[in-house]
């Protein structure tokens, strides 16, 4: 996988560029032939010859001497052996901050970027702020994005003393790869008001010295995400439209035509909005507001299956617990090893103080009819979600509101069953097996429960469908990990984290095309190849049904086409 880009000045070299042109421009029909021509509808791959679109639409699917006679002056695209498939459909991910994460200081370890200490961390970060001064003065902080402690040599978090090194000065901002922790400088602990007498927040820890009150510069959850909402507001109308559109970049590179938002707050959705009428948007950007911390930007407003300029309100985000790899999951059972300062008995928590509240945040969304997207990491959190679908299935009618688990990764089989038969849609995060597939062996969940992590086959086998995300910028929007992954289950290590609950490279496919077209209530316009259906399509330059599986995470996505035009070409 390529290393992020992270200096500024290139950056803006990326923003001045429009999407690219149409290599069809001037033809009312292309027609695209000489490959592998995957329909993805049914339970098997469906080849076909030929490929008309018109207007945005897909006008035929079938054999090419039929498409040469209807569409005979059509243009001809041949795509010389290579394989189109549905434009990929991003189940879960947070566009905006892929591009808060592309502008960052690259603190990704191997194969994605460069850092394995906490030293080398401090010299990326150095040579981050000294080619950046221009942003670093604008926005007056340093930021860091990708650290992750369970893949670094010192095995756990830098301090804000070490932190002090990059600067004493300026306020530092480094995000763990999870988006759940953050580690920064005294400088920015004194700005946010953070103190030895600073009690927790709700659903959130501040990391203490030795003495129990001193903070360290480690802060979860709400602790960190309220230090990075307190930056993300310093941005004005430029910047944001700078980290949106790079987040709309970095995802059409990787085939990705319909995107989303998935945890939205004011600002970040009105940026959405405002792109769209302003006609800057080249994907579908779905928007799930935080219905816990949005509730006046919410206030009156419909969600919509229906994009307007290519934006709608799609639903809402609610969050129940954090991350497994930051062992902040809210989990039945304890850690494998606990956080340093925790004891043996230690589950993680929740983000909200009751189940009641949990119930209300559902009911309201049934109530307004607001598809729900809800964070569940650990099997408790899922639990909780289970026990307030089903309360609100019972008030209001089990009519197709189609709620979604987001990650899903600790839930268990028996809970599989409730989901299915509550409407729950599992979204998988496999991407896991690879990064944090050891790591959840070896310290956070132990053997039996890391191999059952994302369980995809178990889900096929009750009759369910899945989908698969990446969570950008969690990991970077690569739909070809995405599928090496879910196929696969192998870590950085070698191991097969869960050989049982491996699925072929159709399912996968399926999981970010037509099953994540039917999560998004677009399976009528999107997530295969039928006539009638939106043109928005992906060339890649192999077939992922026919190569050797451990080879998926080499494919290279040649082109992305939205509704008939070409976003991305490599």
């Amino acid at each position: 996988m390529k290393q992020l880009c992270v200096g500024f000045l290139l950056l803006a070299v990326l923003f001045s560029c429009g999407p690219k042109s149409d290599p069809t421009a001037g033809h009312s029909a292309t027609l695209y032939f000489n490959g592998n021509i995957i329909t993805m509808a049914g339970d098997s791959a469906v080849y076909a010859e030929a490929l008309v679109t018109d207007s945005g639409k897909i006008v035929f699917v079938g054999a090419l001497a039929d498409a040469r006679k209807q569409f005979a002056a059509a243009a001809q695209k041949d795509i010389q052996g290579a394989t189109l498939l549905p434009g990929f459909i991003d189940a879960h991910g947070h566009t905006y901050m892929a591009g808060l994460q592309r502008i960052s200081a690259n603190l990704l370890s191997p194969p994605d970027g460069p850092v394995t200490t906490i030293a080398e961390l401090q010299q990326q970060v150095k040579d981050w702020t000294a080619a950046n001064q221009e942003l670093v003065n604008k926005v007056g902080w340093i930021i860091g994005f990708g650290y992750d402690d369970g893949q670094l040599k010192e095995q756990r978090h830098p301090t804000a003393s070490e932190l002090d090194a990059i600067s004493k000065d300026i306020p530092v901002l480094l995000i763990h790869q999870s988006a759940h922790l953050f580690a920064v400088n005294h400088k920015a602990l004194e700005l946010s008001g953070i103190t030895a007498s600073t009690p927790n927040p709700g659903g959130g820890v501040i990391r203490r010295e030795a003495d129990g009150k001193t903070p360290n510069g480690v802060l979860e959850e709400t602790a960190g995400i309220r230090v990075a909402y307190g930056l993300i507001s310093r941005f004005d109308e430029s910047d944001n439209t700078r980290l949106a559109l790079a987040g709309l970049d970095a995802y059409a590179a990787f085939g990705f035509t319909t995107v989303q938002e998935g945890r939205a707050n004011k600002s970040i959705a009105e940026t959405w909005e405002r792109l769209a009428r302003d006609g800057q948007l080249k994907l579908d950007v779905a928007v799930y507001p935080d219905i816990f911390s949005e509730q006046a930007y919410l206030r009156g407003r419909q969600s919509s299956v229906t994009y307007r300029n290519h934006f709608r309100l799609a639903g809402i985000k609610m969050s129940l617990d954090g991350s497994p790899q930051g062992r902040t999951a809210w989990m039945t059972q304890p850690y494998k090893t606990p956080p340093e300062g925790q004891d043996k008995d230690y589950a993680g928590y929740p983000a909200y103080s009751s189940s009641r509240v949990v119930d209300t945040l559902v009911q309201q969304a049934y109530r307004n009819r607001w598809q729900i997207l809800a964070h569940c990491n650990g099997d408790a959190a899922a639990e909780a979600f289970i026990n307030s679908v089903q309360k609100a299935n019972e008030q209001f009618g089990r009519s197709d509101r189609r709620p979604v688990m987001i990650h899903a990764q600790t839930v268990r089989f028996d809970q599989l069953d409730r989901m299915k038969a509550e409407g729950i849609i599992p979204a998988f995060f496999s991407l896991h097996t690879y990064y944090w597939g050891d790591w959840h062996r070896d310290v956070t969940l132990g053997r039996e429960r890391a191999y059952r992590i994302s369980p995809t086959a178990t889900a096929l086998k009750k009759g369910m469908i899945f989908t698969q995300h990446h969570d950008a910028p969690v990991v970077l929007p690569s739909s070809v990990m995405v599928l090496h992954t879910t196929v696969n289950r192998v870590s950085r290590s070698g191991d097969v984290i869960g050989p049982d609950e491996r699925v072929t490279a159709y399912q996968a496919l399926k999981s970010i095309t037509d099953w994540a077209a039917y999560q998004h209530f677009e399976e009528s316009t999107k997530g295969t190849l039928e006539v009638g259906k939106v043109a928005d399509l992906v060339i890649l330059d192999r077939n992922p049904l026919t190569i050797d599986p451990m080879t998926l995470k080499d494919i290279v996505v040649v082109e992305t086409i939205k509704e008939g035009g070409t976003v991305y070409k490599r």
